[in-house]
């Protein structure tokens, strides 16, 4: 840790507030890909996109979130849950200045975490949601939010869903098979030395301009992270789909733990990829990636395809959804 560090740190947390989280988010991934591409002929940039600046800890994405958090218990914006919204256009000094201090405190976050001594988890991913909850504590209706009358945690209604187009199981498995197998690919194609675990998440964090725009594209860079991850860990594709598709699968419950029913955001994505990460690692460290480790992805593989399935067949028809609610 440098004063350096944290004086930049606080500079990018102002930056991401004012572009807002999710533009912050997708010039990340942006800045990833030169990365990629600068690594992979000897060069190292990869600490101007994951560092001080523009990290995702920091001015990359949870300044803004807590910028927003802010922003609205102030009564500047509509939401604290909005993500799109560059936060210049508030025309208030103060919220850019909430910014610059989690742009530190996401920083400092990062930091402490890294201080274990070991790999445990993605201490990134765990700064981004450490910093949400922070910030809503401080500015939203708790930790994890509060249920209204008539609804279930666990089951939204469509309209208060996080992606309703990727909600129902089938949906979020197919999207973690097919995101994830192709990141797993290009991390393994590419290798871990070269950038190519982050490859796929740029892709996916870039993908998010369009939702910005409001076409339904799903999210996918928990997914195509850790899927990555796990399969430059073991070396196998199939650990990289079994992590695409769990993580498609871990991302909605931390949608509806923590981010559906409260008022500020929290990044079921950030929480997804901060759990399963750890998940990673400890198979890794009791040898599961080892022999035989293929023939145990494949099972859980089909495990996994065929309560996908399942439950596909088990969802309610449009019509008849509808029929029902009238």
């Amino acid at each position: 840790m440098s004063l350096i560090a944290v004086f930049v740190a606080f500079a990018g947390g102002i930056f991401g507030a004012a572009v807002g989280a999710l533009g912050a988010f997708v010039m990340l991934g942006f800045l990833i890909l030169v990365g990629v591409a600068a690594q992979s002929t000897g060069g190292d940039l990869m600490s101007i996109p994951l560092g001080p600046a523009f990290g995702p800890h920091v001015g990359g994405f949870a300044a803004g979130v807590a910028a927003a958090a802010y922003a609205a218990k102030k009564g500047k914006i509509d939401t604290g849950r909005d993500i799109v919204s560059a936060l210049m256009g508030v025309n208030s000094p103060d919220v850019l200045l909430v910014g610059g201090i989690f742009g530190i405190v996401g920083y400092m976050l990062n930091w402490a975490f890294g201080l274990v001594g070991f790999a445990w988890t993605d201490t990134v991913a765990l700064s981004v949601v450490v910093s949400a909850i922070i910030a809503r504590v401080l500015w939203g209706n708790g930790v994890f939010g509060q249920v209204k009358a008539g609804q279930a945690r666990y089951a939204p209604r469509p309209d208060t869903q996080w992606l309703p187009w990727q909600s129902n199981v089938g949906q979020r498995l197919m999207i973690g098979l097919g995101a994830g197998v192709l990141s797993a690919y290009l991390a393994i194609l590419i290798g871990a030395e070269n950038g190519g675990v982050v490859l796929g998440f740029a892709i996916s964090a870039i993908s998010l301009s369009l939702l910005g725009l409001g076409v339904k594209v799903p999210v996918t860079h928990h997914i195509t992270l850790l899927a990555a991850v796990a399969a430059t860990a073991s070396g196998s594709l199939i650990w990289g789909a079994v992590f695409g598709m769990a993580a498609g699968i871990v991302g909605e419950y931390m949608a509806n733990t923590f981010l559906v029913h409260g008022d500020t955001h929290i990044d079921p994505p950030a929480c997804t990829i901060a759990a399963l990460t750890s998940v990673s690692l400890l198979l890794q460290a009791l040898g599961v990636y080892g022999a035989y480790s293929n023939y145990i992805a494949t099972v859980i593989l089909a495990l996994l395809l065929l309560s996908g399935g399942y439950a596909s067949l088990r969802q309610p028809k449009i019509g008849t959804a509808a029929k029902a609610s009238a």
